[in-house]
């Protein structure tokens, strides 16, 4: 048996699973999100310990943990936690979506300058990455920052805890703009522009090496025994395209959750010289793009809100005898990652009349969500990688009528997966390879993950939509003039 540990931001989810990826048993805790101030969202990393603490003791007292072989993570990316010279905590950690680094993020883009960003790591700034939150810690609590002993990502002090061993891998390091992600090493050149050194980061890994044993103190706190290998695990959005099978080069993944993600496996390394996508190591030892639209499901749940529609079925079956009308709507309810990184841009209806409906509205959110996550994916085409085909997870994947937008739009076979447990699911299959059970990812992936449904693009509506997307396109290119006024 394999234990996947999910940190999320909400609450941490922890899966026991056999040897063919079936979830035996699964608990989830949750624990407080800190807002001090607008903008700023805070969580205490003892919180995360003690609540999958919690609930490994009852996935023990559920089904019994003596005969786990490996544990491995996934974990919410681009957190600071920092701990002093005695493993205490400094301060609470500064989230992935934490917003009060727009001036640190402005620098790193402006005076050091995104063409440097990029050589270095592969990236641009954005305000959820990690270094502009450790300069933000130099500049507004320099104290804290004396005191630093050590830096590190959410998934990786839960690892420490369980294994006392001082690691990360390469996808959730990428993730900090101090990674040179070519390389797979800590990038030299952003340490000195941190005023940070190697000693205070963790030793690098690939995500389903073994770093560690489960401590005595950690089997006797959670019932892991004690031989059970500590496999380090990775970001949640690389963990996550693992649980989905997203590994061989070309092959996509789509997030429709509270934000949207399309993800991309690339069995090599190219460089997006514009940063305008996420550019980072992939948990299977290759590498991947990642877009993201921060305002996916969140778009559609509000729309049904606004609408007053409890019940989304009856909106779906309107939806469904729509053709394609002239309504667009931009997804930026709040801002804007990818591509165009904008956190202050805002969305739009466009094409009203006296005919629309809240269908035509629902519709629009749709593929509004859908156009989004086109502009990436027409970025990461233009560096040179084929998409045919991915897979969709997440609360929006339930929707066939959002299933069959996507191959519309993108052009490429969409398909609903045997899992909506992406993230522990992953975990669980670094946990194997880690183990032996299975010699690599990619055979792992084969054998465990099957498609349940596909949804093929349409070549008139497609037609269509390629129209309807220069329309967003337009109205993109307006909503970022109106902020810069």
């Amino acid at each position: 048996m394999y234990v996947g540990i999910d940190l999320g931001t909400s609450s941490v989810k922890v899966s026991l699973l056999d040897g063919r990826g079936n979830i035996i048993a699964s608990a989830t805790e949750k624990y407080p999100l800190y807002t001090p101030r607008e903008g700023y969202n805070e969580q205490n990393p003892d919180d995360w310990w003690e609540q999958t603490v919690v609930a490994l003791k009852k996935l023990d007292q559920k089904a019994g943990l003596k005969g786990v072989k490996a544990v491995s993570f996934s974990g919410q990316m681009h957190g600071m936690v920092c701990l002093d010279k005695d493993d205490k905590v400094i301060r609470p950690a500064l989230l992935w979506n934490d917003q009060r680094t727009e001036k640190q993020t402005d620098y790193l883009n402006e005076t050091i300058g995104i063409q440097k960003l990029v050589e270095a790591t592969a990236n641009r700034a954005v305000t959820g990455f990690t270094a502009p939150k450790v300069m933000w810690l130099k500049e507004n609590e320099p104290e804290n920052f004396k005191r630093i002993a050590k830096i590190m990502l959410p998934k990786d002090y839960v690892a420490y805890r369980i294994s006392g061993v001082f690691a990360t891998d390469v996808s959730d390091a990428s993730g900090t703009l101090y990674f040179d992600v070519k390389n797979r090493k800590w990038s030299d050149y952003m340490l000195s522009v941190l005023g940070i050194n190697e000693g205070m980061l963790p030793k690098v890994y690939e995500s389903s090496d073994v770093v560690g044993l489960v401590t005595k103190e950690a089997s006797a706190l959670t019932g892991l025994p004690l031989d059970a290998k500590v496999v380090i695990g990775g970001g949640d959005q690389a963990v996550g395209a693992v649980g989905t099978g997203t590994v061989k080069g070309g092959s996509a993944s789509i997030s429709l959750g509270t934000s949207g993600v399309i993800f991309v496996a690339s069995d090599s390394f190219k460089e997006e010289k514009n940063g305008a996508l996420h550019n980072f190591c992939h948990a299977n030892g290759g590498y991947h793009y990642m877009g993201v639209t921060l305002a996916a499901a969140y778009s559609y749940g509000w729309i049904a809100e606004t609408l007053g529609i409890g019940d989304l079925s009856v909106l779906e079956k309107e939806i469904a005898e729509l053709g394609i009308d002239d309504v667009v709507f931009t997804p930026y309810l709040c801002g804007e990652r990818s591509p165009i990184n904008a956190p202050s841009v805002k969305g739009s209806f466009y094409g009203l009349t006296s005919l629309t409906k809240r269908a035509n509205l629902a519709k629009a959110v749709m593929e509004g969500v859908a156009f989004s996550l086109k502009d990436c994916l027409e970025v990461i085409r233009a560096a040179g990688v084929k998409v045919d085909k991915a897979r969709v997870i997440g609360g929006g994947s339930r929707s066939d009528e959002w299933l069959k937008i996507l191959a519309d739009v993108l052009q490429v076979e969409i398909c609903r997966v045997n899992t909506s447990d992406g993230g522990a699911l992953g975990a669980g299959i670094l946990a194997m390879v880690g183990d032996g059970l299975y010699k690599d990812v990619f055979t792992a992936c084969d054998d465990i993950i099957k498609d349940e449904c596909s949804f093929l693009p349409d070549a008139s509506r497609a037609a269509k939509y390629e129209e309807k997307f220069k329309v967003y396109k337009k109205l993109q290119a307006f909503s970022l003039e109106m902020i810069k006024k």
